[in-house]
């Protein structure tokens, strides 16, 4: 795919955010055991994600990604896999519904591990320790012993990351996505959550578009898309080492591909010119996003553009706008028309999370919803404005009860930050606040929808 590229080609180029790992024998074996692993995705299926990624860049589809912030080690369990992918199947549900597009399903599961962290050590009290990057570099307890930056881990994030990938194949192809299930989705403690009643009136006009369809004739044994649907992975291709080791040759293409994810991107702190993770992501077959925030000069994104997608290939790229409810409707516009300009198709996704964290004053971080919300619209605004596609959201969520994010119906206040705070780095939406996102992100669509119309007449 890319001329002169190898898959340690990025190590002749500027490398931010990776590791300094002391004993490089343990690096190499961790590599070299990696290397010899059976891959977790195959290319057939990346090709299939960016065939997908194209319908959404042409305007014809949504793509919604969320899951973790960093995925631990420590909270592995079969039950949190399957109440986050269910919250995901329940937002997809509801903007398909709503909005009569088909959404293309991706989470930030099964490899996203490491973080870049804004500053390389972290002190408490007297003591300066290594911050911690993420459960396969170290550890988050603040001890020497635990935030030693250790190759090994890698291995036990890919054996975490097949078992997650396991799972989620079965959940998505072994009837647990059958829209005649779509009743049973609910999490039991969104019972409190007005959105969940409002999901149940969904889940009961589906309910019975099924039945007259069955009566038709139409039930899963003819149409096995009812019963089953296509689900992805993603994470930040941040740890190189891990990310080449399980780059792969297609056999049927003689192409590149990174078998760690079906997607992968490149963060806001790594994407700059002459980057290592651009060197790397730019001979990959996937599809590739990139975290576009306030730093970014439009025409240091048209050369990254021009850099990982020379061919303009619809569905090779995302970009993940991340500026702050603030600043979003200042600074994206510059961007779209830029690309707009030079015809690069792409999706365009919003990330509300990044650039909305505050320090709450009970000593947690944490992300209002009511700012999150202002980004979605502000992102939803300038595309009609500029007369493009808002092809996506990036959010960073978990079935689980949590309380990180105040706001929302369920309405966490500060105060209650400490209850169920259980993030290993930033704060994520919990299933009822992703829910609420999900039906006020279906009225954009729906207006976005309006306004084409209204302009076709």
């Amino acid at each position: 795919m890319a001329h002169q590229w190898k898959p340690d080609s990025w190590k002749s180029c500027e490398a931010r955010h990776l590791p300094d790992y002391l004993d490089q024998a343990a690096l190499a074996e961790a590599e070299a055991t990696l290397s010899h692993f059976p891959p977790l995705v195959f290319a057939g299926e990346a090709r299939a994600l960016k065939a997908d990624l194209a319908e959404v860049a042409g305007g014809r589809g949504f793509l919604l990604q969320g899951g973790d912030c960093a995925e631990s080690f420590a909270e592995f369990h079969p039950n949190n896999i399957r109440d986050t992918f269910r919250v995901l199947l329940q937002m997809a549900v509801v903007l398909t519904f709503a909005s009569k597009r088909p959404v293309v399903k991706v989470g930030r599961m099964a490899g996203q591990f490491a973080k870049p962290r804004s500053a390389p050590t972290e002190t408490q009290g007297n003591v300066t320790l290594p911050s911690y990057l993420g459960d396969n570099i170290n550890g988050i307890d603040f001890t020497p012993e635990s935030r030693a930056n250790d190759p090994r881990r890698m291995v036990r994030a890919y054996s975490q990351a097949a078992a997650t990938l396991n799972l989620l194949r079965a959940f998505a192809g072994g009837g647990y996505a059958n829209l005649r299930q779509v009743h049973r989705w609910t999490l039991d403690f969104m019972g409190r959550s007005p959105w969940a009643d409002k999901f149940q009136d969904v889940a009961d006009r589906i309910g019975e578009s099924l039945d007259f369809m069955e009566a038709c004739g139409i039930n899963p044994e003819t149409l096995p898309q009812l019963e089953r649907t296509s689900f992805y992975t993603s994470h930040e291709a941040l740890l190189l080492p891990y990310e080449q080791a399980l780059t792969r040759q297609d056999s049927l293409t003689g192409d590149w591909y990174d078998c760690s994810a079906h997607m992968l991107w490149i963060g806001d702190r790594t994407r700059f010119p002459g980057s290592a993770h651009v060197e790397f992501c730019r001979g990959i077959g996937n599809p590739i996003g990139m975290k576009c925030g306030p730093s970014l000069a439009p025409d240091d994104l048209l050369r990254l553009l021009d850099t990982l997608n020379p061919g303009r290939e619809p569905g090779r790229m995302t970009l993940i706008s991340r500026f702050g409810d603030d600043k979003v409707e200042a600074g994206l516009p510059p961007l779209v028309r830029a690309v707009q300009r030079e015809g690069h198709p792409v999706v365009w996704s919003c990330d509300p999370m990044h650039g909305n964290v505050i320090k709450s004053n009970s000593g947690f971080k944490t992300r209002p919803f009511d700012r999150i919300l202002r980004e979605v619209k502000g992102f939803f605004a300038v595309h009609r404005a500029e007369g493009t596609h808002a092809g996506g959201i990036h959010i960073e969520m978990t079935g689980q009860d949590v309380t990180e994010c105040v706001g929302g119906a369920v309405a966490i206040s500060h105060e209650a930050l400490g209850d169920r705070y259980h993030t290993h780095c930033d704060p994520r939406l919990n299933a009822a606040q992703s829910l609420e996102l999900a039906f006020l992100l279906a009225e954009m669509l729906n207006l976005e929808a309006g306004t084409r119309q209204a302009d076709a007449a």
